[in-house]
């Protein structure tokens, strides 16, 4: 029995370090995107899902982020919320906590969303 499979959850994560707990909101522009995403979809929805897939990449590509990333977006239209909040929340979408992880790094490098100041940090 080969022991790679669990040595491969020892190897340490792409992206960025974020602080355990680090709750994230949407930026100005993130808002502005997280609206723009959901007429996207809307308007798209209706005609199948080869027009709702344009509709995503079509919204993603001038942001520079990956089309689902706007699912992530409209989880934080309501407030601010942590990697692991949003992981519980799209679980049931069949996210997993690392593809949540990794849309939080695009978002943020795309500055659509911005990391909350800790107690800490404030």
């Amino acid at each position: 029995m080969s022991s790679a499979p669990m040595l491969e959850s020892l190897k340490p994560r792409a992206g960025k370090r974020w602080p355990r707990g680090q709750k994230f909101a949407l930026s100005d522009r993130g808002a502005s995107a997280e609206n723009a995403y959901r007429e996207a979809v809307q308007a798209a929805r209706a005609q199948g899902r080869a027009a709702l897939d344009a509709a995503q990449r079509a919204w993603a590509i001038p942001l520079q982020v990956d089309p689902v990333d706007g699912v992530v977006l409209g989880e934080l239209r309501g407030g601010k919320r942590s990697i692991a909040d949003l992981a519980r929340t799209l679980e049931d979408c069949g996210t997993s906590a690392a593809e949540v992880k990794s849309a939080i790094d695009r978002l943020a490098e795309a500055g659509l969303v911005e990391p909350v100041p800790t107690a800490i940090a404030a």
